[in-house]
Formats: C-alpha cells, structure tokens, sequence
C-alpha cells in the first residue's frame, strides 16, 4: 500500500477503542410528523388487537433477522445497542423488553454495554421504563424536541410540555441510569422566548445528555413540500445561528460539555457511546425496516417498506440469504471509494471535539489548511486538526476548504 493510502489501513483515530455498535429499527408512530423523513408506520389508526398483532410479527421478524445475520459471520464483542425508531415504546412492555434483550441473546455483550431506547413523551409510562431498567437498558433517549406548545403543535408533536418532565420522572423511579432529551430548534414561529424557555426547562429537569438539532426541511416531507409551495416559510439560517449560540451558552453555563457539534454531556460517561462510534467512522451492524450498517467502508441498508420486510420474514418464508445472512431482494449497498471514505472521515471526526489526527485522513494540502485557518473554520495545532466554533456550525464549508475544492458537502449543526 502506497504512503497515500496508508490512512486505510486503520480506523479513525480510537475508532477500534469505540467499540461495534447494534442499531435495532422499531417502525411504528401513532401520527407520521410532517418534519420526519426516518422510515416509519402511522398505527394510530388501528385497532388495538390488529396494532398489538403488527407489532407481534415485527419484533418476531426482526429477531429471525438478527439471527440470520449473526450467525453468518464472527462480529465483534457489541459494546453499544441502540433501539430508535419510529416509536420504540409504543410497543408493548413485554415486546420493549424483548427487543432490547435479543442483542445479548444472539451476539456477545460488552460487561459494560451501552442499551439505549427512544422514547416519546407520549408514551412514556412508569410501567415502559420498569421493563426497560429490567431488560437492561441503562439509557434512554426522549424526543421532548421543546418545552413551548405552539412549537410542538407546529412540529406536529402530540404530547404536552409537562409530559416531558414526567417522562423524566419515571425513568429515574425506574432506575434508568442515564436520561437524554432531544430538542430541535429553528422552527417556523419560534421566537427567542420560546426556545430560552424550553432551554430552561432542560436544565431544570437535570438530565444527563442533551441533543439539539437545527430542524431540516427534506423535500419528500409534509413540511418540505408546505416550505416549497410558499405555505410555511423555510427556517432562517441566521435565526438558527442565534439559537445554536443560545444552546451552547445556556447549556455551558449549566455543567454541560459541548462534546459533539449538536451534543452536550455532563461529563466523559454521559456521552452517547454509540453515536461516537458513528463519528468514528467505526462499524455497527443495523437491523430491521430502513436500517443502516457500515464496516470496512461497506455500507448496507434495508428496505423502508415494512409490509415487504414483514413478508420476507413470515412464517415458512425461506427468502434466500447472501453469505452476510441479507436477503438480497430487501437489502441495497455500496462500497465506499477512497475519496468517500476520506470526505466522510473529515467530515465525522471534526464533528467531536477532539477532532482528528492527520494520520486518519489522506495528506491535506498545506494551504488548503492553511486556508481554512485563515477563514476560522478550523484549528491545526499539537499535531491535531479540529473544527473552530464557527467551523462547527458551518462543517461544510471547513470540510470542502480542507479539501481544496471549496465544495459544499452535508454538514453544519444538525
């Protein structure tokens, strides 16, 4: 392997040390929000037996799935798991349980692994969060989005503000280790009280990690194709800078740790295990509907339409397997080239804190870094490479001035 290339022969800077992540897809929502464009089911329309029956022969078919594929290979020791969703506590607590308990039952655990469940306000009750703490889980990550009813209203969130706080309530009554809340800022009609006041609420409830994402408009949404029609206005990018500032310094000023460019932790162990591993570049294994795996810069996913991943996993169906335990006919992929692998690597390591070291990447061009010093995007000190605050929240721009190309590439705050 040529001196070039000798930055593939490794993973990102600690990315081994950050283990090999399990992610779990649970599909299902009461209502589909306008802003969401994650594969997911509306159920809300069902009836209970006919909902409760769905469910039943999803977690059945994600767990043949997770079977086939572990077995096809030696994967690594598994030393986080993350079930998102969609849902995942719209399930029934016994089918939560068992789901969050297959990982063990088909992979080796880690002593001291990482199980992390999304939860909705809605649908957080005492008794979800016992058959999580029961199952193992040690995190969970509650999509809150914000404290201010006229913004939920719009973001089509159905539960209320004070949900929030009892959701945070009783998964600390259940013994969940660690809470996280999601919030996402720059909606259309939120003023700077809103967003302060939902700011504060965070820190009043004293969790462990908070996310706050930049709201992004995709365009086969609801709300990308209202901001498209002229119906709803697109969210400003200077308003969304003034509140990405207000973030950080209310969460700063509160103890929390700026780790990641749209996450803050109270300290080194309330980081999300997992998704350091994604900003790695390190390996995960994915399963279920319109799940993402990567390793080896291999990435595969699988289909976004339940009915078809429901009928490929029936009882009796003897849909042909690859040698990865894939059913071909459900399952896309792609192999990443060097140039993919070196931009996704920029890209991922300046999103943490501690950036990277020049030894994960392919050589940078000398005055393309020192271009993007020059512009402030970046940092090239103690032999490290690491996003400015200003860089942070214009990754995109630092990462196509690195680059030489000046090139807007996927990125910024969210």
């Amino acid at each position: 392997m040529s001196d070039e290339r000798r930055w593939l022969d490794r993973p990102l800077e600690s990315g081994a040390a950050a283990g090999f992540g399990v992610y779990l897809h649970v599909p299902f929502c009461h209502h589909r929000c306008g802003y969401c464009d994650f594969a997911t089911e509306a159920v809300g329309g069902l009836g209970d037996d006919d909902r409760d029956a769905l469910m039943r022969r999803y977690v059945a078919a994600l767990r043949t799935d997770l079977a086939a594929q572990a077995a096809t290979r030696a994967w690594p020791r598994v030393t986080s798991v993350f079930v998102g969703g969609g849902t995942p506590t719209l399930l029934p607590p016994d089918l939560l349980a068992e789901v969050v308990g297959a990982v063990g039952v088909e992979l080796d655990l880690a002593p001291d692994v990482e199980v992390t469940v999304e939860c909705n306000p809605e649908t957080a009750e005492p008794a979800t969060f016992a058959a999580l703490a029961a199952a193992g889980a040690d995190r969970v990550s509650l999509g809150a989005q914000s404290f201010d009813a006229g913004v939920l209203a719009t973001l089509e969130r159905r539960h209320r503000p004070e949900r929030t706080a009892a959701a945070v309530a009783a998964a600390r009554d259940a013994g969940v280790g660690r809470v996280s809340l999601d919030l996402i800022y720059g909606t259309p009609g939120e003023d700077r009280a809103a967003w302060l006041g939902s700011l504060a609420a965070v820190v009043g409830l004293g969790v462990d990690h908070v996310s706050a994402y930049a709201l992004g408009v995709h365009a086969n949404t609801p709300l990308g194709r209202a901001v498209a029609a002229g119906t709803v206005p697109a969210p400003d990018d200077d308003v969304q800078r003034e509140r990405y500032d207000e973030a950080r310094e209310v969460l700063s000023a509160a103890g929390f740790v700026q780790y990641e460019v749209a996450n803050f932790a109270r300290g080194d162990a309330e980081r999300s295990r997992h998704n350091v591993l994604y900003w790695r570049h390190g390996d995960y294994l994915g399963v279920g509907v319109g799940a993402h795996a990567h390793r080896d810069g291999r990435r595969w996913w699988t289909t976004r339409s339940t009915d078809r991943y429901l009928a490929a996993h029936a009882p009796g169906a003897s849909a042909p397997r690859d040698r990865d335990g894939r059913i071909p006919d459900l399952t896309g992929e792609e192999v990443l080239d060097d140039d993919a692998r070196a931009l996704e690597r920029l890209l991922l390591g300046l999103r943490l804190r501690e950036g990277l070291h020049p030894v994960d990447v392919p050589p940078l061009d000398a005055a393309a870094v020192e271009g993007a010093v020059a512009a402030g995007l970046v940092t090239a000190a103690c032999g490290r490479l690491q996003a400015t605050e200003a860089g942070w929240f214009l990754l995109d721009d630092a990462v196509g001035r690195l680059r030489g190309t000046g090139a807007v590439v996927a990125g910024g705050a969210g």
